[in-house]
């Protein structure tokens, strides 16, 4: 099987927050200088074998909070038929694009086409550009980063932020942020029925730099630029040292 087991030694750092005493990242080194890239349209095979050539986008994407909706809502507002293959005719309204789950969280609406099931936004293979996500087209195209015009958990996806509050022995606290693998785990229970994923894959373990490099805008986005510039100074620490224990087993030897 081309991917590993989700339990393995992993190096972990952690160090205060330059920009913020009260809070410290706690961040997988062994996710983080890896060699894994999204190999969409490249390799992958869809998280579901219904439909291979959707990615993760399958199952569509759940907003952060009202902010990330409205800001990607400013978007669908300058996507045009070049861009969005399914893009309703008329005015698009917001029931046109969002939709809310069983548990009443809001996400990117989901639909059908020959067979395959995936997020609005997701352009299919016999789309004039060929498959991928409408909003990323947009933001190639205005020369933006992807990351502006995307759900957070599209861009951020799978590296994984999460926060908790520690309690010291001496009675003081402090928010830990956690920068690590969006494994399976991630997706809860129905993560373990995936037919295939990416993060733990020897197929998608085929960048030429570490991940720290190649998502250099993600990470600064989710660490702030100072909290960046310092994991950067233990990752490469790291790569100058590490032993076959620090190594991510879907790396290539």
């Amino acid at each position: 099987m081309p991917e590993v087991d989700l339990d393995f030694p992993r190096a972990w750092i952690e160090f205060r927050d330059p920009a913020d005493p009260d809070q410290v990242f706690r961040c997988d080194l062994t996710w983080l200088t890896s060699a894994y890239t999204c190999i969409f349209g490249q390799g992958c095979h869809g998280i579901y074998k219904t439909s291979p050539d959707t990615g993760c986008c399958t199952l569509g994407a759940h907003f952060a909070d009202k902010d990330d909706e409205k800001r990607v809502a400013g978007f669908v507002k300058q996507l045009d038929e070049d861009l969005w293959q399914l893009k309703p005719s008329g005015k698009v309204r917001r029931e046109d694009w969002v939709e809310t789950d069983d548990e009443g969280a809001r996400k990117t609406l989901t639909v059908e086409v020959d067979g395959q099931e995936a997020c609005i936004f997701h352009n299919r293979t016999d789309f004039h550009s060929g498959a991928g996500c409408a909003l990323h087209g947009l933001a190639l195209q205005q020369g933006r980063h992807p990351l502006e015009t995307k759900p957070d958990v599209c861009w951020q996806l799978p590296i994984r932020r999460s926060f908790r509050e520690v309690e010291q022995t001496d009675g003081t606290t402090y928010t830990e942020v956690s920068i690590a693998e969006y494994t399976r785990r991630g997706w809860g229970p129905g993560g373990h029925d995936l037919d295939w994923y990416c993060s733990g894959n020897t197929e998608a373990h085929v960048a030429l730099e570490p991940l720290y490099v190649t998502s250099a805008a993600e990470l600064t986005e989710l660490m702030g630029t100072e909290g960046y510039a310092e994991l950067v100074r233990h990752a490469e620490a790291h790569v100058r040292s590490r032993s076959a224990l620090g190594r991510h087993p879907a790396d290539p030897t």
